[in-house]
């Protein structure tokens, strides 16, 4: 019987190789050369591709501004660890932590309801999507910027937070 910690290594590393094998699929497929009736002028396609590993932050909300489809949004956290101190191999080393956020936007109407219905608080997911950068007025009506995923495949890897034990 396998013991639950190697359990989670071998979840981690089978999702190492998935998102390898696939973003090495989608490198070779985009770095294909078209050309076009002009000799002279070459066309690369190109990727925007992000692919995300956390724990969602806040249930999600469904928002419908006039006249535009509806769009779920939550906010996902991922985590980076290291260890401080001279050298990498330092045991003694103190060990750091940054937590980055992520917004993401569900646009896709299927998985747009599904995200909504399953994602919570807690929850540990893959997102799949693009990277999108726009602008939005404020409340006090200020110009502002913002950095969204624009998800097309959600990944549902635990029901909450309880699953870490």
């Amino acid at each position: 019987m396998i013991s639950t910690p190697a359990l989670r290594n071998l979840k981690s590393a089978f999702l190492t190789y998935l998102f390898r094998i696939s973003l090495y699929s989608q490198v070779f497929r985009q770095f294909v050369r078209y050309n076009s009736a002009d000799s002279s002028l070459v066309l690369e396609r190109s990727i925007n591709r992000v692919q995300l590993l956390g724990r969602v932050g806040q249930d999600p909300v469904m928002r419908q501004v006039e006249g535009r489809n509806p769009v779920t949004i939550f906010s996902v956290a991922t985590n980076e660890t290291w260890r401080s101190g001279e050298g990498e191999n330092n045991p003694t080393g103190d060990i750091s932590q940054k937590t980055t956020w992520h917004r993401v936007s569900v646009f896709k109407p299927g998985l747009r309801d599904v995200a909504y219905q399953y994602v919570k608080k807690g929850s540990r997911i893959l997102v799949e999507g693009k990277l999108d950068y726009g602008e939005y007025v404020d409340k006090n009506q200020v110009r502002r910027q913002a950095t969204t995923i624009i998800a097309d495949n959600i990944i549902f890897l635990s029901d909450s937070v309880r699953d870490r034990t």
